[in-house]
């Protein structure tokens, strides 16, 4: 039974999130699809965990897809930060960056 939920299955929340705080640094790791299902859940994690931090790191390292959905909650985030500090994308794989290159949000975002 596991395996299926592994799998994708309808209605199975494929979006994994770490998050890590050390100070000011606010540090949310990303895997899995962000997409129109799962979008909500990181923009939520965003808005809920912003407040005072000068610093956003995200780690894309294990994300596998972006949709439109995912770009706009990275637009979004980078608007937040932008106010109060900063914010990083780190460790994105060829296809996501491929994605951020046709969409121009290589040129919108700091990708390390």
């Amino acid at each position: 039974m596991p395996e299926a939920q592994r799998s994708g299955k309808k209605g199975i929340k494929m979006l994994n999130i770490n998050k890590e705080t050390d100070g000011t640094k606010l540090v949310l790791s990303v895997g899995g699809r962000l997409d129109t299902t799962t979008a909500p859940e990181l923009e939520q994690e965003i808005r809920e965990n912003t407040e005072g931090i000068e610093s956003l790191e995200l780690d894309l390292k294990d994300l596998e897809y972006i949709s439109s959905a995912g770009l706009r909650v990275l637009l979004s985030a980078q608007k937040i930060m932008n106010l109060q500090g900063s914010m990083v994308v780190k460790n994105v794989s060829q296809p996501i960056m491929e994605i951020f290159e046709v969409t121009g949000f290589s040129d919108i975002l700091a990708i390390e």
